[in-house]
């Protein structure tokens, strides 16, 4: 690591150019979240792994033999298809893709902030940290009741359950990254003066990135689930509320066009966005 030799600020900007940008190839393994996800996997491989997947549902429907308890994947073509004609689909998925998208933001937002000021801020975090981990051990459909109780059966009460229940996971693990930082880079940018938009900008975020990055994908995962869960209970719309609606009607084909069809659009999120993303900041790991 190179030293003050000026013991001023003068060449700051010079080192910066040349040293700073602590990318991930610069971040100490030890300091970063392990996590093998497979995300560089041939298309092919991931092709396979659905064919089979396909192939044990049509030969479970075989043996079972009872259409109205599992269908074939071909007995979904033609509902599929009038339910994308008549709308229905398209805009039941938009809504439930909105309120994803809604607390999504709001719980990594908020999440984010925590985690920096707890794992900055011992004090802070000795204060915070019970409040924590009740709401990591508080279960999901406890807060969705009592938001719908005490705000109303409304988008506000359904994106507040869905965020207070992501925020907890998401603090945890930014708390983590922001322990992790290393003192001799936050020493160097002391010696060099450099201003704090810089430091945040070059130091502190590229050693956070992986953190957030798995704090994302952890977070999409979860919180579509709550998201078909607070539908199911409260609302009138939205994926979960339709396949609310076919359950209590025992059409099973229609529950798993909207439940496939919902996977599908997530896999495609996590697949073009998420994965490429955490790929991007996890490349120290081929250094």
């Amino acid at each position: 690591m190179p030293t003050a030799r000026t013991g001023c600020c003068g060449s700051w900007r010079t080192w910066v150019e040349r040293n700073w940008s602590v990318g991930p190839r610069n971040c100490h393994p030890a300091f970063l979240p392990t996590c093998n996800d497979g995300g560089g996997a041939p298309l092919i491989v991931r092709l396979a792994s659905i064919t089979g997947l396909l192939i044990l549902w049509i030969l479970t429907a075989w043996l079972g033999n009872d259409p109205e308890v599992l269908p074939m994947p071909g007995a979904l073509i033609t509902p599929f298809l009038a339910e994308v004609m008549s709308g229905d689909l398209p805009y039941h998925l938009a809504m439930t893709l909105i309120r994803v998208l809604w607390a999504f933001a709001l719980a990594m937002a908020v999440g984010l902030a925590l985690g920096l000021v707890m794992g900055l801020f011992p004090r802070v975090d000795a204060w915070l940290d019970p409040w924590l981990v009740i709401f990591l051990n508080l279960p999901a459909l406890v807060l969705i009741v009592l938001c719908y109780l005490w705000v109303g059966l409304n988008e506000t009460a359904l994106i507040l359950a869905v965020t207070l229940n992501k925020i907890p996971n998401v603090t945890t693990i930014v708390r983590e990254g922001a322990r992790a930082l290393d003192p001799d880079l936050k020493a160097m940018a002391q010696v060099y003066r450099m201003p704090r938009a810089t430091y945040l900008r070059h130091v502190v975020m590229p050693q956070l990135a992986p953190f957030v990055a798995a704090a994302a994908r952890s977070g999409v995962a979860v919180i579509w689930k709550i998201v078909l869960v607070a539908e199911f209970l409260g609302r009138s719309s939205g994926v979960g509320f339709q396949i609310h609606l076919y359950f209590q009607l025992f059409d099973v084909v229609h529950v798993l066009i909207y439940s496939l069809s919902f996977i599908a659009v997530m896999l495609l999120v996590e697949w073009t966005l998420l994965q490429p993303w955490e790929r991007r900041v996890r490349r120290w790991r081929a250094a």
